[in-house]
């Protein structure tokens, strides 16, 4: 047997259990030793001398008599006697004759179960173990499911069907376990040394059978720091490969473009954002593609910060794409680019959409092919097959988390080997950036453009909604514009929400007839959305009732009030993001938030933070803490991974460590040598699996 085997060489494992076993993932006896106890019960030998009602309890004794109770239900009743004397009725309602007979006159147990009293001590359906010798002579270190601390097992329907609970997990790696199995050590010595972490093999055998608490944590924290080495190195050896690939289109040190772009603003650059244009060309002096992560909060000049990189291309005929995840946010972009190259002489800038006319379709397509087109803006359109580019070298995603990493790389495929300028308005804390995007340098805007407004966010319950009303009123007859935002576009029963189809003819007709009042939803048709947000933007509608379709990138300066209704069912970073859309002008700007009386405490946590700071970076934090990574960007789809035991969140340190050893070890060349590609290849199957 070794880790490779197939279960059937486990005695008790068949065909058919080893085949459900597989439909879960466990397809070999590797898999099984990396199937993690869901948790622990301490089952470890009670002193029975002072026993007492309530208490859940372990013992050692012997069998005296049983005897089969009838009366409204038949039971089994085993008198069982404790090492101390103590006599304690053992009670089976179900499966009588079976553990009649296995529960014969003087066999030893070790019995575990909740002590009840009735006419005595008694335990009902307890757990036990038969054991060979007398009570004062057995031998406890090989006890499975009593007497030691219990591994408890992921398990459903199917499993169980097969025997495969908690203690058929627990009989089955008992056997591996307590075989001579050979497991290799996958982590360098030096690094198992420096950071004083268990051999794989205790620690393997640890984290399903501890000892003690001590011996868990010890197990626990080497195989958390395994699987995060395994995915730092493979961040680092993706990271390598695309540097492999040496650079064929040198943007310019110096663009004219970009001076005359800087000189045509009528306001200055940020210091962050000059520091950020500085830092990203640095890493294109060099041969190897440049791949960045541009992290700034909302309204830090992002958009702006990666036109000003990408002059630097243009100006060289090099192509630019400029990839959004859905069509408004690239008309915004498109448009947003368009308006600071009003000044300068004529850039081709392309829009590229889905479900356009066939032959306006073909004429982009051309003119891309042919390197007419220098900047490409886009949605997910990009990445079908017939688009082609002459000589793309510049990569620019925007809103990151929401493309998947096979996406990013395929539209990075469509170019000679392009750099990637990745951008993110949902700040990301430190840790998870190493994790999420380890392969990535991180480049961060922190300040907003001078002259931006405060936002005075406040959150009312809904019986103040008539007051909310009159101030809306207000500021849109002095000329203002007002967002109201709901969570569902239809009325949904089961959450007994408001729609903003419901809310847009509740207002339009009872609270606001007077006012131009507009629907933006993500169910309309592209060219109604798009009329409807140039109404918006032309202040031909003065209050939008509109859906998260506005959280990212659309950009009104007049608009001045934003109104979230049902506020405690967003996230924290969304309501950040959609919190971005006001302040975006020279006059003052609000943020209602509004919800009922009765909310989790997850709820108001998060709407008190909103409440409290305007810093999406520490907006962040709290989110992090809140709900967790995963549900935080999205696991599947950002690319982050599901560990079995580590937690980013918690698990800094270890995360930092990992990623050190990870820098050094992944090296370029000492990636090829034969024992480092063999435990690297071993690695790998135990993050993947």
């Amino acid at each position: 047997m070794d880790l490779h085997s197939p279960l059937t060489f486990i005695k008790g494992i068949g065909e058919k259990k080893a085949e459900v076993l597989a439909r879960n993932g466990i397809s070999n006896i590797q898999d099984l030793l990396y199937y993690f106890p869901r948790r622990y019960l301490d089952r470890t030998l009670t002193d029975n001398i002072l026993l007492k009602q309530g208490d859940s309890v372990t013992l050692l004794g012997k069998v005296v008599d049983s005897y089969l109770h009838h009366g409204k239900k038949t039971r089994l009743v085993v008198g069982f006697v404790t090492q101390n004397g103590e006599r304690i009725q053992l009670v089976f309602f179900k499966g009588a004759p079976f553990f009649q007979k296995q529960l014969t006159k003087d066999k030893t147990l070790a019995v575990t179960g909740r002590l009840e009293y009735y006419r005595g001590f008694q335990i009902i359906h307890p757990d036990y173990e038969i054991l060979s010798a007398e009570p004062g002579e057995a031998d406890t270190s090989n006890l499975l499911h009593v007497g030691r601390i219990i591994p408890l097992y992921p398990s459903n329907d199917s499993l169980k069907k097969e025997g495969m609970d908690s203690r058929g997990f627990r009989r089955a790696l008992s056997r591996v376990l307590d075989s001579n199995i050979s497991i290799p050590e996958v982590l360098p010595r030096e690094v198992i040394l420096k950071n004083k972490l268990l051999p794989r093999q205790d620690a393997l055998k640890n984290i399903h059978f501890p000892d003690s608490d001590e011996d868990w944590q010890a197990a626990t924290r080497r195989l958390k720091y395994e699987e995060l080495f395994f995915f730092q190195l493979l961040l680092i050896h993706k990271m390598n490969l695309r540097r492999e690939i040496k650079r064929e289109l040198w943007p310019l040190p110096h663009s004219p473009s970009y001076e005359k772009l800087l000189k045509a603003l009528p306001f200055s650059l940020t210091e962050d954002q000059k520091s950020a244009i500085a830092k990203i060309q640095s890493f294109t002096a060099g041969d190897e593609p440049m791949a960045c992560l541009l992290q700034g909060d909302v309204g830090s000049g992002k958009t702006l910060t990666a036109l000003s990189v990408a002059l630097h291309y243009t100006d060289n005929q090099i192509q630019v794409v400029f990839l959004a995840p859905t069509e408004i946010l690239a008309r915004q972009h498109y448009q947003t680019i368009l308006g600071y190259m009003g000044n300068l002489p004529f850039l081709n800038v392309e829009l590229l959409l889905g479900g356009e006319p066939k032959k306006s379709r073909q004429e982009k397509l051309y003119r891309m092919k042919m390197g007419e087109s220098m900047i490409v803006v886009g949605t997910h359109a990009l990445f079908q097959e017939d688009i082609e580019f002459r000589d793309l070298g510049l990569v620019i995603i925007d809103e990151q988390h929401k493309f998947g990493v096979d996406q990013r790389e395929a539209i990075r495929s469509k170019g000679k080997n392009p750099d990637l300028l990745a951008m993110t308005a949902t700040p990301i804390p430190r840790t998870l950036s190493l994790t999420l995007y380890g392969d990535l340098e991180l480049v961060i805007i922190k300040n907003k453009p001078a002259g931006r407004q405060p936002i005075d966010t406040r959150w009312f319950f809904d019986d103040k909604k008539a007051g909310i009303y009159n101030s809306i009123r207000k500021y849109v007859t002095q000329g203002r514009q007002c967002y109201i935002v709901y969570p569902l576009v239809e009325e949904s029963e089961k959450l007994d929400l408001n729609s903003c189809v419901e809310a847009y003819e509740n207002l339009s007709r009872n609270i606001f007839p007077d006012l131009k009042i507009g629907l933006l939803h993500g169910k309309m048709k592209n060219n109604d959305k798009t009329r409807v947000m140039d109404d918006f933007k032309h202040n031909k509608i003065q209050i939008l009732v509109t859906t998260t379709v506005v959280e990212v990138g659309v950009d009104v300066p007049n608009a001045t009030v934003l109104v979230v209704e049902h506020a405690d069912r967003f996230g924290l970073s969304q309501l950040h993001q959609l919190r971005g859309r006001v302040g975006r002008g020279a006059h003052k700007s609000f943020c209602i938030l509004i919800t009922g009386q009765n909310i989790s405490q997850d709820g108001k946590e998060r709407l008190t933070a909103l409440t409290e700071t305007e810093d999406g970076f520490k907006l962040s934090e709290i989110d992090l803490k809140i709900r967790g990574p995963g549900e935080l960007l999205g696991v599947r789809q950002s690319g982050l991974p599901e560990f079995k035991l580590a937690d980013i969140q918690t698990d800094e340190e270890l995360t930092k460590n990992a990623r050190i050893d990870a820098l050094d070890f992944g090296k370029p060349g000492l990636m090829e040598r034969e024992e480092i590609k063999s435990r690297f290849s071993e690695g790998r199957i135990l993050f993947t699996n």
